[in-house]
């Protein structure tokens, strides 16, 4: 706000000092933009080929709340926003008539300009947002800590986050989704307006964008308000349903063979030439100007978003592994840009080449123009229109309301991760940003925007190393976790098999389907008393275990049995025996439960979700002895992690751990 008030009272001032402060980082610092995109890229490639990318974003248990439509739907409306409209018809010309290097205007030019931007909307911000998405959701839905950015250092600061170094992390991490929030919007506004401009003819000028502003904060604040399940995933379906509508127009009305040729070579083009681009610092050319406009602010700006697109890709992705997470975010997503790059991207330079030289001034020295520029070229071009502003203001609405709803839960104390924060507070960020983003524009426009996001990227690029460090971490005491049921002595398999029991027993079991009371009874009469003698000899031993009994969570008739050992300062070990309600078949003649629709299992969780096995009908022995199974292998995982002692524990009570599985298919 105080930035806001500046810009607004002395706009020539701050736009001054904004340019120079972006004039020094380019030239002082823009190898680090570029080696930080390009380990960001290796780390998150890494982490899904390691055996740590089959960890889940929850407990073990846990499942995809969203299909797959939905999901990427959400996460492509979210992460991109109004600004691929605006860069996928202005950068390829722009790359064409001023390349950073070699001629313009050339046929090497051509055929580099959609690789540029192919380059700069890619697979580089993508790692960024899945960097990003796994430290949220890996330590806040699997460990039950707040999904804020500093639960991610808990491996380097320990219980540090929660005073002056956690604030600071996540208030670097505020500014810069702010000012990539409100960049994003003030291009929306821009292009926009235009668009507006050509269909009504409403004039280009401040107070038309003002109330453009006003108009999306308030659809912002009315859709972030209802919430993820129905304001924002509305919108992001509708919205990637008429932009997929809006591609295939193009491509069926324009050269479609030329554009099919292309979109073939810009892919073996960006394949081949994507390492080499990712380092390339231009040192022996040294195009200050055109790196500090074009990557720079790129990589800044993706650095700026990533923990806005980030916290929410996690709030929508809890129960994947990370390696479906990381798959799924560099690949959909991208897969879409660069058919939307190629398919307009390459209809712009194909006018532009053939000569209407108008049409390529527009684009380059007018950006927000050219999208509708080019639609103004096919058949039917006002109902194109039409469909693209409508597009590009749910485009602007869902990046806002993303925004606010991630912003809230960046300046709120959530003890549940599954929860965001307060209403009131998604309207006050929401209102905030078009207040900066009117500030921005008032100051010069889009260009000044853009400077503010490279400058407010740098300080949270450095918080994205130590979420790196802090989350191999992490997860190489997952994979030591893993490891430890190999190297016990003993397996869980036999206390499930029930080799000591005879055969007959063991199929009567599988075919019963106990409902509420017989779990309730197993529970009181097996469960408890089994556990408690394993605790008594557990304590023998000097260690604090407790067993407790209480209703369980969602199936009050039925209580849950936790057995925990207090084995700080490693993590300690819990088996939980948890109640877990099913459909009842009708199939064959089993014997199914005649007083409800439904089935009890009591599976076994740990510190980390559910085992996937049921132990009702277990005797005192087997269950006992599946205890200590569970039991040897926690302590050779800590065996494990012996050089780095404490390193097992990751900041958070077992008894709040969160046990109850998440919303699945039955089927």
């Amino acid at each position: 706000m105080a930035l806001s008030v500046w810009a607004i009272m002395a706009p020539e001032h701050a736009e001054t000092v904004i340019g120079g402060v972006v004039a020094w980082v380019g030239s002082r610092l823009g190898w680090f933009y570029i080696l930080t995109a390009t380990l960001v890229i290796v780390f998150v490639i890494m982490v899904a080929a390691s055996r740590g990318g089959t960890v889940r974003m929850g407990p073990d248990h846990a499942r995809p709340e969203f299909n797959m439509f939905t999901w990427t739907a959400m996460l492509f409306a979210a992460g991109i926003g109004v600004d691929l409209m605006f860069f996928s018809v202005s950068e390829p010309v722009s790359q064409y008539l001023a390349p950073p290097t070699g001629e313009g205007e050339s046929l090497e030019a051509a055929r580099q300009a959609v690789v540029w931007t192919l380059f700069h909307y890619g697979i580089t911000g993508w790692a960024m947002y899945a960097l990003m998405g796994m430290a949220f959701g890996y330590f806040a839905y699997r460990f039950g800590m707040p999904l804020s950015i500093r639960s991610a250092l808990y491996p380097l600061l320990g219980k540090r986050i929660h005073g002056v170094a956690g604030d600071a992390v996540d208030t670097a991490a505020l500014l810069g989704t702010v000012f990539g929030v409100a960049t994003s919007l003030g291009i929306g506004v821009v292009q926009l307006n235009y668009g507006l401009k050509s269909l009504f003819g409403v004039p280009e000028n401040l107070a038309v964008q003002s109330a453009l502003i006003a108009l999306g904060v308030g659809m912002a604040v009315v859709s972030c308000v209802s919430g993820v399940d129905k304001g924002i995933r509305r919108l992001s379906e509708l919205n990637i349903v008429l932009a997929i509508g809006l591609m295939l127009y193009v491509l069926v009305t324009g050269r479609t063979a030329f554009l099919l040729d292309s979109i073939v070579m810009n892919i073996g083009d960006f394949i081949s030439q994507f390492p080499g681009m990712t380092l390339n610092t231009f040192a022996f050319e040294a195009p200050q100007e055109w790196m500090s406009a074009w990557t720079l602010f790129f990589w800044a700006w993706w650095i700026a978003w990533a923990p806005f697109v980030g916290l929410f890709l996690a709030r929508i992705s809890r129960g994947r592994t990370l390696r479906q997470f990381v798959l799924g975010t560099m690949t959909v997503p991208f897969a879409f840009i660069l058919l939307w790059i190629s398919i307009f991207g390459n209809s712009a330079l194909d006018l532009v080449v053939g000569g209407n030289r108008a049409f390529g001034e527009v684009a380059m020295n007018t950006p927000e123009r050219a999208f509708y520029s080019l639609l103004e070229q096919y058949p039917g071009a006002t109902v194109a229109a039409s469909i693209a502003t409508f597009t590009g203001l749910l485009f602007y609405v869902t990046s806002a309301d993303s925004g606010a709803l991630v912003m809230s839960n960046f300046t709120s104390r959530i003890e549940d991760p599954n929860q965001d924060g307060p209403k009131w507070l998604r309207v006050f960020w929401a209102v905030s940003t078009g207040v900066l983003t009117l500030a921005m524009l008032l100051v010069g426009g889009v260009s000044t925007l853009q400077n503010a996001t490279l400058i407010m990227g740098l300080p949270f690029s450095v918080v994205m190393y130590l979420i790196m460090v802090g989350l191999w971490r992490s997860l190489r005491v997952e994979v030591s976790s893993a490891a430890s049921g190999a190297v016990a002595s003993r397996s869980a398999v036999a206390g499930r098999t029930g080799r000591d029991t005879h055969w007959r027993s063991r199929l009567s079991r599988l075919g019963s389907y106990p409902g509420a009371r017989a779990a309730q009874r197993y529970a009181r009469d097996v469960v408890v008393p089994a556990l408690t003698t394993f605790a008594d000899e557990i304590r023998e031993t000097g260690v604090g275990v407790t067993v407790q009994a209480k209703p369980a969570e969602g199936h009050p008739a039925v209580e849950q049995v936790c057995l925990h050992v207090d084995l700080a300062p490693e993590r300690d070990f819990v088996y939980r025996v948890h109640p877990v309600a099913f459909p009842t078949p009708g199939f064959g003649g089993f014997r199914t439960n005649p007083d409800s629709d439904q089935y009890y299992r009591l599976e076994v969780f740990t510190a980390t979700g559910s085992l996937g096995y049921d132990v009702l009908g277990y005797t005192s022995e087997q269950l006992i002895n599946d205890a200590l199974d569970c039991y040897e292998r926690h302590l050779e995982f800590i065996r494990l992690n012996h050089d780095h002692p404490g390193s097992t524990q990751i900041g958070l009570p077992t008894s709040e751990l969160e046990v109850t599985p998440t919303k699945e298919d039955d089927a």
